[in-house]
């Protein structure tokens, strides 16, 4: 019976990382598309989203007949809960690449993005995408040390995030208001998924050592100057 419990356990988690999988190669293929103005590759960015969400689901089913029929506690009950929260994570993690796949459904046969602003979003995209895959492996191994990585892996999202500004600040900015408004969704969809990103490699060191990782990253910050000075 424990055996079962357990395996049962583990298939979640085996979501998770599937989950993860499948939402890191949306927003790739998304970022393919928004920067090709390829309507085909949106349209099944936009509807490989489906499954998705459909695992969302299962992974909620699972959970809940696990906290019903073995009322877990302590990890155990950790584990089921933390679950459910990171895998409201990645589906918003696919809501957001499928939203990346949908402007480029919506600008076609155009593109929404100006070829001077190609790089910086496909440097998001490329970086969105290492850090869900990373959040993957985080999953996986449990390694807390890399999931205290990933926030400071997302400075530098925010730091593409902020070059997109600059650009739409810039009073030589000459595509218009449309395209202003479009980069600006685009920057913030890639801002948000890595967010999502960092927020399941938190939810697995709350899993493994049952802190917060903000306060763990408190507690190891390193002292700066020099002994006896």
């Amino acid at each position: 019976m424990r055996d079962a419990y357990h395996e049962e356990l583990d298939s979640i988690g085996e979501g998770l990382v599937e989950m993860a999988r499948l939402v890191g190669s949306a927003i790739g293929r998304a970022t393919t598309a928004i920067l090709d103005g390829d309507l085909k590759l949106a349209e099944s960015v936009i509807a490989a989203d489906q499954k998705v969400d459909d695992l969302q689901h299962e992974l909620e089913a699972r959970a809940i007949a696990l906290l019903a029929r073995q009322q877990p506690v302590a990890t155990d009950l950790r584990i089921v809960v933390t679950s459910l929260r990171m895998s409201a994570d990645l589906e918003r993690s696919g809501d957001l690449a499928q939203h990346v796949a949908k402007l480029a459904r919506l600008r076609f046969p155009e593109r929404a993005v100006p070829h001077d602003l190609h790089a910086t979003i496909l440097e998001m995209g490329q970086l969105a995408q290492r850090l869900m895959a990373k959040a993957a492996e985080v999953v996986i191994t449990k390694d807390v040390d890399l999931a205290l990585q990933l926030e400071q892996d997302d400075d530098e999202m925010d730091l593409l995030h902020r070059t997109l500004f600059q650009h739409l600040l810039d009073d030589r900015w000459k595509h218009g208001i449309e395209t202003a408004v479009d980069v600006t969704l685009l920057g913030r969809y890639y801002e948000r998924f890595a967010d999502h990103a960092v927020a399941v490699a938190k939810r697995v060191v709350f899993l493994v050592t049952g802190e917060h990782a903000d306060e763990l990253q408190a507690d190891i910050q390193p002292v700066t100057g020099v002994e006896g000075a």
